[in-house]
Order: structure tokens, then sequence, then C-alpha cells
């Protein structure tokens, strides 16, 4: 009796103790299926079924080892990964690679603004713009300027619950399991032709489930949050799990978009909402429904996150003061980066509220263009003795990781001599 009570009261420490922790990782992670992301999923369904389930797979392997990497050098170091990077490369090779983050986190933050005039247009109409986008943008604003970084985790962590809707939209659509399984590990290479075009798919499926933000963001968290090297082991478990869990709602996504517009026909999609109206006819309301609400949360999570992020980068990078709920004295370029990012994607989406799907998939393609240049400082970092320690890559992480860097530099060059050739 009295061992029962021990191992009970051990267990519920342990389980204390990792809700403690929890946050980072699965927010990070989550955070790639902004509209952005719902739109590069859903088109990869409608395009071509179940046959990226397979690049799913894989990128859920190497996201969450990237994700680990950041999140293990948050904890030890202290500092963000635009502070090492500084202070190990100098300010040219910072500049450079916060001038090509921020022109693609500032797109991407359009896109999610975008994603949620998409949603919202669901339920309200075109003309609820001018009140919805505003209304978004300003509790955003307040969030972060306002809040506490606990009280956003906690906020963040209760909306990764929502994106529980997609598993009843999948299943609403009813696919046929079997294929779905097949294919998930087994690539079908039919009917991918033109190979231009299923590259392009591939590395927009890849950019999606790992960003170059998404690196920023995750190492900064954990610095935020205060985890200590003696606690990582806490935060390992989150981060690995938040990129099952992400890249498990994506696989949904794809099914339930494989499963009613691929066959129905509908091969293209303008924004990610229309992905969501076209379920009702094909899946029932509820199955729209839930899509549509998945759409809204999913883009306001990253209106928050990716704009926190560029802020979280570019302090860092010139050594400035950063932290949410910092006031505009204390963190002044801080608060400015993540003001701006707010305030200029409000506008262009109300401004030009049509015609928005390059933009909100250009950032997947960016994304997966400017990762390997992320990775390699990531990893020339990760395995320096002296910053690291004892804590140096695995043997197994050096592999899987600079495979991820290799396959997305080739991925970049292919559509590039692709797209050069000749039609």
């Amino acid at each position: 009796m009295l061992q029962r009570k021990l191992r009970q009261r051990f267990y519920a420490s342990r389980l204390f103790l990792f809700l403690s922790i929890l946050g980072p990782g699965i927010i990070a992670a989550n955070a790639d299926n902004d509209a952005s992301g719902i739109l590069g999923y859903s088109q990869a369904g409608a395009q071509y079924r179940y046959a990226m389930l397979w690049v799913l797979a894989l990128s859920t392997i190497a996201l969450g080892v990237a994700q680990e990497i950041c999140a293990r050098m948050g904890a030890i170091t202290g500092k963000g990964l635009a502070d090492l990077i500084r202070e190990e490369y100098g300010v040219k090779v910072t500049l450079f690679a916060m001038a090509t983050l921020l022109v693609a986190n500032f797109a991407t933050t359009v896109s999610e603004f975008a994603g949620i005039l998409a949603a919202v247009e669901l339920f309200a109409g075109p003309r609820a713009r001018f009140i919805a986008l505003p209304l978004v943008g300003i509790m955003v604003w307040l969030l972060v300027s306002r809040g506490t970084y606990q009280r956003l985790e906690k906020i963040l962590l209760g909306a990764s619950l929502i994106y529980l809707f997609y598993i009843g939209s999948a299943y609403l659509s009813h696919p046929y399991w079997p294929t779905v399984i097949k294919e998930t590990f087994i690539p079908n290479l039919k009917d991918v032709s033109p190979i231009r075009d299923y590259v392009f798919m591939i590395i927009n499926v890849v950019g999606t489930t790992i960003t170059p933000w998404g690196q920023f963001y995750i190492q900064s968290s954990v610095r935020d949050k205060g985890v200590k090297p003696e606690k990582y082991h806490e935060t390992r478990v989150d981060v690995l799990f938040g990129a099952f869990f992400t890249n498990f709602i994506a696989f949904f996504i794809i099914v339930a978009c494989g499963a009613t517009l691929y066959k129905a026909g509908i091969h293209n999609l303008d924004d990610a909402g229309q992905a969501a109206r076209a379920l009702k006819p094909l899946a029932g309301q509820w199955a729209a429904v839930l899509s549509g609400v998945g759409l809204f949360n999913a883009s306001c999570f990253g209106a928050i996150t990716v704009p926190l992020s560029t802020a979280y980068a570019v302090t860092e990078a010139l050594g400035s003061e950063s932290g949410v709920g910092r006031r505009a004295r204390e963190a002044p370029l801080f608060l400015g980066t993540f003001s701006f990012l707010i305030i200029a994607s409000v506008i262009v989406v109300m401004l030009f509220p049509r015609h928005l799907t390059t933009l909100i998939i250009l950032p997947n393609i960016v994304g997966a263009v400017l990762l390997p240049i992320i990775l390699v400082l990531m990893l020339k970092l990760v395995n320096e003795k002296r910053i690291m320690g004892d804590h140096v890559n695995s043997k197994a992480f050096n592999v899987i990781a600079w495979t991820t860097t290799v396959v997305s530099i080739a991925l970049s060059v292919i559509l590039l001599v692709v797209n050069l050739m000749p039609k």
C-alpha cells in the first residue's frame, strides 16, 4: 500500500514537472500549421490525393530533430538563435539572415491575416473584414505587449486543442483508410507529372512543415520560459511530441481534401477558405464548419507566433532587449518590429482582399529555399563544444539534420532547373 502511494506520488510529481515545462515545443510546431500551412496541405490533398503523405511522414522526423536542436541550444546557452549567430559569425552574416527572415516573415504574417479573412468570410461575408481584421490585430497586439509569457503560453496551448477539429473533418470525409495508410509509408508516384509541379508541391509541404522562423521562435521561447539544463529532459519530450502532433493534424488535412476535393475534380484552390467551403456539399455542413473554425484558429495562432518570432530574431541580432509583456520604453525595437508586422499586414489584407493565393503560398516556398542557410548555421553552432559542452549533437541527429539540409538544397536546385527548362 505504501509502495503504491509512493509510486503514485512519483508519477504525479513527474506529470506536474512535465506540465510546468510544456509549451515551447507544442506551440512552435503547431504554429507551422498556420494559414499558409493549411492552404499548402489542402493543395497537396486536392492535387495529389494521398501521394504527399510519405513526404509528411519523413518531414516529421526532420522537424523533430530541427526543433530539438534549437530547444537544446536555448536551454544550455540561455540565448536565442540570433544571439548565437551574431556572437559567432558577426554582424554581416546576422544582418543577411535577418533581412531574408524579415521579408519571408512579413509575407507569412500577411498570409495569416488573409487566412483570418478567409475564415471570417465563411460565416460573416466579405464586408466583415473592416471589423474582424482590425479587431484581431488589436487583440494580438495586446496579448504580446500587455500580457506575460506565461499567460500567452496558456492561451496558445488552449488554441492547440482546436486543431483536433481537423480530425473530425477528415473523419466526416469518409476516406478509404487502407489506401491512406499504404500511401503514407509507400510513395505512390503514379500520375505525378508534370515533374515541375510535383517538385513544387514537395517543397511546399517541406517549407510549411520546417520553417526558418520556427527555429528562431522555439529557441527564444525556451529561453524566455527559463528552462534550465537540468529540466531540459521534459522540454525535449514536449518538442518531440509537438513535432508529431503538428504533422498528425497536417495528415488529416491532406486526407480530408484528398478524399473530397481530389475526388470531385477540384485541384486548384484560391485560398484555404475555399477548401472549407468546398467540403460542405461533399462532406456535409459539419465538415465545413470544423474546417472553418480550424482555419480561423490556425491563422490567429500564426498571427501571434510569426511576428513574435521575427521580433525576437531582430532584437537578438542587434543585441537589444526583448520579451513578451515588455513596455515600449523597455524594449522599443522588439515591440516596434512586432507592431509594424501586425499593422502593415492588416492594412495589406484590408486593401487587397482578393488574389492573395500566391502570397499565402509564397512563404512556404521562400521558407524552403532559405531553410538550408538556417540549418547550416544551427548545425555549426550545436556541434561547437565551446558553446554546448557535452550537449553537442549525437551522430544520429547529425545524420538526420545534414540529410535534411542536403535534400532541401537539392529540391531548390531541381525546382530552379525544371523552371528554366522549356515547357
